[in-house]
C-alpha cells in the first residue's frame, strides 16, 4: 500500500517560489496591520478587550447607559482597576441625585477610573472658587471632563492662588476653570506672562489703574480661552491698528469692544478685511477709521463673509451711503436683513428711503422697532378741526 505522502505531487520549482512570494507578502501585510492596531486591538474575531463585569455591574445599578458607554468610551470597561461606588458616592455627597450621576458617568466614564483621593482634593479645590457644593455640582455636571482632569493638581493650585491675588471674582475664575481647563493645566508663569501683556496693553492705551480689575474680568468671562493665547499676539493686532492711524483713545475703545477677539486678529487678514470696507463703501481713511469704531465686528470677518453681506444689503435695495451711515448692519447675516425690510415693509416702511439703524441689533431691539412702527400705523391721527360726530 502507498501512503498519503508517497501520492502527493510534488511542487514545480516555479509553483514554489509562487508559494514562498505569497506567504511572505500575507506575514509582511499581518506584520503591518498588527503596528496599525491599536494595543488593545486583536486580529482575532475578539478585537475588542474583555469587559470588567464588576465595573459593568456597578454602572448599571447606578442607572448608567451600558450601550452608551460602550459606543463611546468602550475601553473604560475594560480596564482592571475602577471606582465606579466611590466616584458615585462623592457625587452623592455634593447633592447628586440618581439622575445625575448616571449623567455625568455616561457623559464622562473615565471619571470611574480617578483615585478617591484624588477626586477629594480636586473637590476641595475647586470649592475655594466655587460658592457652594451646589454650585460645584451644576459645573460638574455640564463640564465633568473639566472637573475630574486631576493629573495637573498642583498647576492648577499654583494658577488659581495667583487668579484669586489679583482680585478676579470667583465666579470668572470657576468660569476659566471648567471651560477653558487647560489654561489652569500648565505652569503659572505662562499665564502670569498673558495677564501681563494685558495689563501693560490696558494702561499704555491710557486705561485707569482703578479699572483694570474690572476691565480684566469682562475680558476673562467674554473668552476664557484668552489666556491660551500667546502674549505677541495683542502687541502684533495692536501695533497693525495703530500704524493705521488709530489713536490711543480708538484703540482702547475697540479693544473694549472686540475683547478677547482682538488676540485671535491676524494683521493680513485686518489689511484684506479694511481694503475691501474702503473699496466697497468708497471711504477716505478717516471715514474708515469711524466704520470700524462703530462696527468692529469687520475687523475678524473673512472676505467671503463681508462680500456676501454688502451684497445681500445692494441687492435688498439699500445704498452704499446708508450702509456707510450705518455699518453695524453688517454684523447681520443676509437672512435676517432680508426678513426684517420684509417685515418692515409689511407696515409700510421703506428701508430705502430712510435708515437702516431701524434693523440693526439684536432681535430684541427690532422687536421694540417695529413695534413702535406698528403702533404708530395702528394709531388714528386726531384732526381737532374735523366735526364730531355723535
Amino acid at each position: 500500500m502507498t501512503t498519503e505522502s508517497q501520492q502527493r505531487t510534488p511542487l514545480k520549482p516555479r509553483s514554489a517560489a509562487m508559494l514562498r512570494i505569497t506567504t511572505t507578502s500575507l506575514c509582511a501585510s499581518c506584520q503591518k496591520m498588527r503596528l496599525l492596531l491599536p494595543p488593545s486591538a486583536s486580529l482575532t474575531s475578539h478585537s475588542k478587550r474583555e469587559e470588567n463585569q464588576r465595573t459593568v455591574d456597578s454602572l448599571y445599578k447606578l442607572s448608567v447607559d451600558i450601550r452608551k458607554v460602550r459606543k463611546l468610551k468602550g475601553w473604560v470597561l475594560s480596564e482592571k482597576t475602577t471606582y465606579v461606588a466611590e466616584t458615585a458616592g462623592l457625587l452623592r455627597d455634593m447633592g447628586a441625585d440618581t439622575a445625575v450621576i448616571a449623567h455625568i458617568l455616561e457623559t464622562h466614564p473615565e471619571a470611574v477610573l480617578c483615585r478617591p483621593e484624588d477626586v477629594k482634593a480636586q473637590r476641595d479645590l475647586w470649592e475655594s472658587v466655587c460658592s457652594g457644593q451646589r454650585a460645584l455640582l451644576s459645573i460638574i455636571e455640564k463640564f465633568p471632563a473639566s472637573f475630574f482632569t486631576v493629573s495637573h493638581h498642583s498647576n492648577q493650585r499654583a494658577n488659581i492662588l495667583y487668579l484669586q491675588s489679583l482680585r478676579l471674582n470667583k465666579k470668572i475664575i470657576s468660569k476659566l476653570m471648567a471651560s477653558a481647563p487647560q489654561s489652569f493645566s500648565r505652569p503659572v508663569e505662562s499665564n502670569q506672562e498673558v495677564i501681563h501683556t494685558l495689563r501693560e496693553t490696558y494702561l499704555d492705551l491710557g486705561g485707569d489703574e482703578g479699572n483694570l480689575r474690572v476691565w480684566l474680568q469682562k475680558l476673562l468671562s467674554q473668552n476664557p480661552y484668552i489666556l491660551l493665547r500667546p502674549a505677541e499676539t495683542w502687541r502684533d493686532s495692536l501695533g497693525f491698528l495703530r500704524e493705521r492711524g488709530f489713536t490711543t483713545e480708538e484703540l482702547l475703545s475697540l479693544v473694549s469692544s472686540l475683547r478677547a477677539s482682538i488676540s485671535e486678529l491676524q494683521p493680513e487678514a485686518m489689511r484684506q478685511a479694511l481694503a475691501y470696507v474702503q473699496d466697497a463703501l468708497s471711504c477716505s481713511e478717516d471715514e474708515l477709521k469711524r466704520v470700524v469704531i462703530r462696527c468692529p465686528a469687520v475687523l475678524y470677518y473673512s472676505l467671503a463673509t463681508l462680500a456676501g453681506r454688502f451684497q445681500g444689503l445692494m441687492d435688498a435695495g439699500a445704498s452704499v451711503e446708508q450702509v456707510k451711515e450705518s455699518p453695524n448692519v453688517l454684523e447681520l447675516t443676509t437672512q435676517i436683513v432680508l426678513y426684517r425690510i420684509q417685515k418692515l415693509a409689511s407696515y409700510g416702511y421703506d428701508v430705502r428711503s430712510g435708515s437702516l439703524d431701524v434693523i440693526v441689533g439684536t432681535k430684541k431691539d427690532f422687536e421694540m422697532s417695529y413695534a413702535k412702527l406698528n403702533l404708530r400705523q395702528q394709531r388714528a391721527l386726531f384732526n381737532p378741526v374735523a366735526p364730531l360726530r355723535c
